[in-house]
């Protein structure tokens, strides 16, 4: 090894156990190298340092960028302003150790246009520096291919992270602390939300927008969402742990969920979105909905405990139909307010559906006003109600009967400890028979009742 050399290997000092493995032959050439990626104190950055460090690491950014390599942070805090990500940025840190601290700025990451972005290892804080509208610490709009992995996101000032346009994948990371929704993503090109933990924000936990109706194809897997606050208010847009809102085809699966203000997973005027597979518990409304200007949902295997209603599929006189409502599990079903001789028709309900739709299968238990209901006045049509069991509901399943109102089939149902009835007719939300179950259907010839037990 020449002298030269040496005297690099030498230097590198604390860099070298952060994973060097080759040095330039001379002093003049290119940054040096680790096992992560260029070393970021080659230029100049300076892990703990109290100054801002903004114009360093955005050199550091950028050439490292312009040299399609990533760019390796050693453990440590970093002060700095707004950076920009240019196409094919890379920033690698040790995960829990390397922290960019926020000291004034729209975001802390951002790009625009660029594509092959990749976030990995990071702790992101925004040290609850308010934000503009519309933002996020981490901020991406227009690119492909957005990698944002194994990041603690926290304490920002507005959104976690907000992308626009934006494919890719938001994967395995932290995020907490957030004033407003955690991860945001606008008419996304194709893009994955999986493994991350959301805990303690003040709107939503995930949100999927389109500025129009139109198909988005997002998928949200396997997510912990915990403790999501209503803070703006309003009437379900916000306090929900996952919102889908014209988004079609989005894919929501596998994600466990606890403590929101209002809906566990929201869509509205959301067609042909699944919601499958997801735990859900203590939400202060509706734990799984379909909702709006919706054509298509499939809302299965979901297991819902302390809800005020359990699954509502809803909006026919929006254009809201089509749906599967099958194999969940919900139970200790609440009123929003307290209940007293008769139903409660603010909560309390375990499945509400109303147009060309099927709900089988479904197990419900403690619902102190519905187990399920079919249609709100003449908002009914097309509805199969069959081989469900319903414990402890004050009415076992209700259906509406007045005038104008479709057809819908109950068959096969398991019903058992309904005080006011096992199948009882409805104008709205209001009683209008006696026990259906008992007395027969032959004056609702829209009405098919058959093979139930009650008991």
């Amino acid at each position: 090894m020449d002298v030269t050399r040496r005297n690099l290997v030498a230097s590198l000092g604390a860099s070298a156990a952060f994973g060097a493995i080759s040095v330039p032959l001379r002093a003049h050439a290119a940054p040096l190298v680790s096992t992560m990626g260029r070393d970021a104190t080659q230029y100049g950055v300076r892990p703990n340092a109290t100054d801002d460090q903004t114009r360093v690491l955005q050199r550091a950014i950028t050439e490292a960028a312009g040299a399609r390599m990533p760019l390796a942070l050693p453990p440590g805090t970093y002060r700095t302003g707004m950076l920009d990500l240019p196409n094919g940025a890379q920033i690698v840190g040790v995960r829990g150790a390397t922290r960019l601290q926020l000291t004034g700025g729209p975001s802390l990451l951002t790009s625009q246009g660029a594509d092959h972005i990749g976030v990995s290892g990071l702790t992101l804080d925004g040290g609850n520096l308010p934000l503009p509208d519309r933002r996020g610490l981490l901020h991406c709009l227009g690119g492909r291919d957005l990698r944002i992995t194994d990041c603690e996101i926290l304490h920002s000032g507005r959104n976690g992270i907000w992308m626009e346009n934006m494919s890719g994948e938001v994967r395995g990371n932290m995020l907490r602390k957030i004033a407003t929704t955690a991860i945001v993503s606008l008419d996304a090109l194709g893009l994955l939300v999986a493994s991350n933990t959301i805990i303690d924000t003040s709107d939503n936990g995930i949100e999927i927008l389109r500025t129009a109706i139109g198909g988005d194809g997002t998928m949200v897997i396997d997510n912990r969402i915990e403790d999501i606050k209503a803070g703006p208010g309003g009437s379900g847009q916000h306090g929900n742990a996952i919102n889908a809102f014209r988004a079609g085809n989005v894919i929501v699966r596998g994600n466990r969920i606890r403590n929101c203000d209002y809906s566990g997973v929201r869509g509205n005027s959301a067609s042909n979105i699944q919601i499958i597979g997801n735990s859900i518990s203590d939400v202060r409304e509706v734990a799984l909905y379909s909702e709006f200007a919706f054509e298509g949902a499939i809302i299965a295997n979901n297991t819902v405990d302390i809800c005020a209603t359990g699954v509502s599929v809803c909006n026919f006189n929006e254009g809201g139909r089509l749906a599967v409502v099958q194999g969940n599990i919900l139970r200790n079903i609440l009123p929003k307010r307290p209940i007293g001789t008769a139903p409660d028709d603010d909560g309390g309900v375990g499945i509400y559906i109303e147009a060309d739709s099927s709900v089988i299968g479904n197990v419900i238990e403690n619902a102190p006003s519905f187990g399920i209901v079919a249609g709100w006045g003449k908002y009914l049509r097309d509805v199969a109600i069959t081989g469900n069991v319903i414990r402890n509901a004050f009415i076992g399943i209700g259906v509406s009967v007045v005038e104008g109102a479709g057809s819908t089939l109950v068959r096969d149902n398991v019903i058992a400890s309904a005080a006011r009835g096992a199948i009882v007719g409805l104008d709205h939300a209001r009683p209008v028979t006696n026990d259906l179950a008992v007395a027969g259907a032959s004056g609702f010839p829209q009405l098919v009742l058959d093979g139930n037990l009650v008991h």
